[in-house]
């Protein structure tokens, strides 16, 4: 399983926000954000603090894809 932050990233264009705006708010590091670009795994506190900034559910930020083999 991996998980895949596209719809975060729709998220953030519908609400007229950028990467950076959110790093700040949500007090993330580069790092971080970096890792969800390259859709790795990040804490679940990240996760629920970004939620609270967007107002949205878990769903709304990620998925979880399996990973074929």
């Amino acid at each position: 399983m991996k998980p895949n932050y596209n719809n975060l990233w729709k998220l953030l264009i519908e609400k007229g926000m950028t990467k950076t705006e959110l790093r700040v708010k949500a007090e993330m590091s580069t790092s971080t954000l970096a890792k969800m670009g390259k859709n790795e795994v990040v804490s679940m506190n990240v996760i629920i603090k970004i939620c609270e900034i967007l107002d949205c559910n878990v769903s709304d930020v990620m998925t979880v894809d399996k990973i074929s083999e």
